[in-house]
């Protein structure tokens, strides 16, 4: 027996019909049947005797892997949760499972016998072929097909009374569609046949011609291999209005294409709280995963920073890959980072990120041998995987404290030239890497594209009386950076909580200037820099209307109007620079250029 015996939705079973049960895990179906009339009365006997519906979950060569007391949305198992498929595949399973309801027997079997019909009872009640469950279960685990066997509750079931074929007789089948039908459905409901017949039927032609189709006629597809599609999700609480839900959404979509990620939807839920569980509501989770499987999705990112609890749930019930904004972050950061410095920071921080989220898969690892020390299971795969993690952070975290200690010493030296610093803040994209290029007449890399530079950079240039000093580029600020970023960028940002003046460059043009420019505040407060002389730098001048940038400046401290492109306004910010300078540093030698 290979298979999974998953009894958690029955209990009270008899020693003989959880044997029954474990029977079916030994059954082996022809690979080009959907199922066997054997099988369709073993499993529909099963269920008439227990009381409850019965799920087998079928692999492609024929293997009965699982069977769950419980409908096919009850399967939970490893074949099925978070199942990664590819463009236009479905995922190597199907599930036949059994329905306990004496009104669908009988119209299924009059349909079988008539032809299709209204799914009506004799007085007009409507009957529901498949639950809401089953199908979304279909869906999200872009299952095969589903198999449902009609089991009459009520009926004789007794071999000795010769009806369990009859009462196996009735097979309802349903497959996925490449789009939504005229309906709206993503799912096709075939007519009612007997068991018998569905077993004639070509389980790999069905597949084939299916996935043909999922490849060539789905919305969104043909997806190129290693494409990441994400689908973006928020909520919005009662405190936050829906266009900022959209913007910080906007927001979201940058950081997933500065990824790599094509964003191919969005959705939303209103919630007081996140649910702790998994974070969305369960129906609207069921929602997402019906988006990701319409739209051919195989991403969802969450503008939120999950628990590790919430990210495994929503895996599971989605079936496709979840992140969160802070992981999201993350792997921009390692793409973007380019220096040693950089890359250990960012390693740093996803170590730190990853270490709660490790999980205990794998089987036991038990020591062989004999003797004291040696018995008991040993050392699981999860513990291995922990302590190793510990051991690499806790050697990051030496390493940036040399790096520390280096910038230190690089501060020391300033100090006894006696140059002054001037640090770049703001938020990501504003412009900060192309002002101190224009500024120094340096070739920093510049990018449109959020967190398009990463490493810190200082170069040297002059003021208007002639005397040097140093400017400083920082990384990037963004709305809920992650607070592992901000302690393991700390090493590098503390040049920011060392320098003598701020300039806060601030991308004028953005419809949420305000917003960003609250943002910047926040991470400045959170490193003890936020009363520190700040000039706020309007930068993108060129791209803002007049009005506009008067009502701009009217809201911030020090406003100087610039535009790094077209190298407007260098003049009046270098002498605000030069005032504030001798305001915080009156007694300093200034060195000619």
């Amino acid at each position: 027996m290979h298979g999974k015996l998953d009894l958690a939705n029955a209990k009270g079973l008899k020693k003989s019909e959880i044997q029954q049960l474990e029977r079916l895990l030994t059954k082996r179906i022809p690979k080009d049947k959907i199922l066997t009339l054997d099988l369709a009365d073993t499993v529909a006997e099963i269920s008439h005797e227990i009381g409850h519906p019965v799920s087998v979950v079928i692999n492609r060569r024929g293997q009965v892997v699982n069977v769950t007391v419980g409908a096919a949305g009850q399967v939970n198992t490893p074949e099925l949760r978070g199942v990664r498929v590819g463009p236009g595949r479905l995922c190597g399973h199907r599930i036949v499972q059994t329905h306990l309801n004496s009104d669908t027997v009988k119209l299924a079997k009059k349909k079988a016998s008539i032809g299709d019909g209204d799914d009506t009872t004799s007085n007009g009640t409507q009957v529901e072929t498949f639950s809401k469950e089953s199908l979304q279960c279909l869906a999200r685990n872009r299952l095969d097909l589903l198999a449902q066997i009609e089991v009459d509750p009520q009926g004789p079931f007794s071999r000795a009374h010769g009806e369990h074929a009859k009462m196996a007789d009735v097979v309802y089948i349903a497959h996925l569609l490449p789009g939504r039908d005229s309906e709206g459905r993503l799912w096709k409901v075939l007519p009612p046949q007997t068991a018998r017949g569905a077993q004639e039927d070509d389980f790999e032609e069905l597949i084939s011609s299916l996935e043909d189709e999922f490849r060539t006629q789905a919305p969104g597809l043909p997806v190129a291999e290693g494409e990441e599609r994400a689908v973006l999700v928020d909520l919005i609480s009662a405190s936050t209005d829906s266009w900022q839900v959209e913007d910080d959404l906007d927001e979201l979509a940058q950081l997933a294409r500065a990824a790599g990620a094509t964003i191919c939807g969005r959705i939303t839920q209103a919630r007081p709280m996140p649910h702790p569980k998994h974070f969305l509501g369960s129906g609207k989770v069921q929602e997402v995963a019906l988006m990701a499987q319409e739209l051919g999705a195989n991403l969802v990112i969450i503008d939120q920073e999950l628990s590790p609890a919430q990210q495994r749930n929503l895996e599971d019930m989605v079936g496709v890959k979840v992140l969160d904004r802070t992981e999201l972050i993350l792997d921009i950061f390692s793409q973007r980072a380019r220096t040693k410095e950089g890359k250990l920071q960012v390693e740093l921080a996803q170590l730190k990120y990853l270490y709660p989220r490790l999980i205990g898969k794998g089987q036991v690892l038990s020591r062989l041998g004999g003797g004291i020390g040696t018995r008991g299971p040993g050392e699981t795969k999860l513990e291995v995987d922990r302590r190793r993690i510990r051991s690499r952070i806790n050697a990051l975290e030496k390493e940036t404290e040399r790096i520390r200690s280096y910038r230190d010493t690089q501060r020391r030296q300033r100090v006894a030239q006696n140059l002054p610093v001037v640090a770049l803040v703001g938020y990501t994209n504003s412009g900060k890497s192309t002002l101190l290029n224009a500024l120094t007449k340096s070739d920093v890399f510049v990018e449109d594209k959020l967190f398009a530079t990463l490493d810190p950079t200082t170069r040297k240039t002059v003021l208007p009386d002639g005397s040097t000093f140093l400017i400083s580029d920082t990384v990037g600020f963004i709305k809920k950076l992650p607070t592992s970023l901000v302690a393991a960028f700390r090493a590098t940002l503390e040049e920011v909580s060392e320098a003598d003046v701020l300039l806060h460059v601030v991308d004028s043009s953005h419809p949420n200037v305000l917003d960003q420019i609250v943002s910047v505040f926040d991470v400045l407060s959170e490193l003890s820099a936020v009363d520190k002389p700040i000039i706020t730098v309007l930068n993108k001048a060129d791209k803002v209307r007049p009005e506009d940038l008067a009502w701009l400046a009217a809201q911030v401290p020090s406003p100087i109007i610039t535009s790094a492109t077209n190298r407007i306004g260098f003049g009046s910010l270098l002498t605000q620079v030069q005032e504030l300078l001798s305001e915080v540093r009156p007694d300093r030698q200034r060195s000619s250029a």
